[in-house]
């Protein structure tokens, strides 16, 4: 069976996913070439797109402003920091782009600080993200119980697995919270990924329950693709959750061997 039903049941089978790439060359021309990389993903059919910033404040804001202009606000945009900024200078980014409706920030400051977060949580109508660095039950109840975030962000591949992932979400939906799990890395955690997301119910139930968005790392690394012979489907901004057993790909051994160290 496919994990997916293994785990409870399949409640969807695809999720609109939202394209992270953004990566930054040593000889690229920035934010010129992010408004290019952007306008491919809006091309290929996303509805949203994440971009990797954390180079300065100022720098930020100009990249964020560019791309929102090149893409329009028909596109879902998110900002990922990798706690890059203290309080003040998360409060000056945020409070500066509020005109770009920006969907999340996600990580703009130290994963451990939950005082911060409450700090900024409130300054914009902008949700908060975090939480690839929240390991298990024990340290999101601590986050969930300060109200410290929007969205929260446990990866499968490192908050435990499924089994603990799925008690992760149960908790942040006591609290009425939403959860969109953190997804970045080879193509078996893209997999997982899929499985444990189909695998939440709608919470709370409602009438038109707001979607859960899947992360879709398009960067160009032989551990996305090549490694699972490319079996993910995605069409028109929505990706397929796998229906075959187990994660439902197959691995191609030769990669494998190509990158052992």
């Amino acid at each position: 069976m496919p994990i997916s039903k293994l785990l409870g049941g399949t409640f969807r089978t695809k999720l609109l996913a939202y394209a992270t790439g953004f990566y930054r060359k040593k000889d690229g021309m920035y934010p010129q070439d992010a408004v290019v990389e952007a306008l491919r993903y809006k091309e290929m059919g996303f509805k949203g797109m994440k971009l990797k910033v954390g180079f300065t404040p100022e720098k930020d804001i100009e990249y964020i402003r560019a791309v929102r202009k090149a893409v329009g606000f028909d596109i879902m945009l998110m900002a990922d920091f990798n706690a890059a900024y203290s309080q003040t200078d998360a409060r000056k980014i945020i409070l500066e782009l509020e005109p770009e409706k920006i969907f999340f920030y996600e990580e703009p400051l130290s994963p451990e600080d939950i005082a911060g977060y409450k700090a900024i949580i409130n300054l914009t109508s902008s949700f908060i993200a975090a939480g690839e660095e929240i390991f298990g039950k024990i340290s999101i109840k601590d986050w969930l119980k300060e109200g410290a975030l929007d969205i929260y962000q446990p990866d499968v591949c490192s908050s435990g697995g499924f089994t603990e992932c799925k008690k992760m979400a149960a908790l942040a939906g006591a609290y009425n919270t939403a959860i969109m799990p953190h997804s970045w890395g080879s193509g078996v955690g893209l997999a997982a990924a899929l499985h444990f997301i189909a695998s939440l119910p709608n919470a709370p139930m409602s009438f038109e329950p707001s979607e859960i968005f899947l992360e879709f790392d398009q960067s160009d690394h032989p551990f996305r693709k090549e490694l699972i012979n490319d079996t993910i489907k995605y069409e028109n901004g929505y990706i397929y959750v796998p229906y075959k057993p187990g994660l439902g790909i197959e691995i191609n051994r030769e990669v494998l061997e190509k990158y052992k160290v």
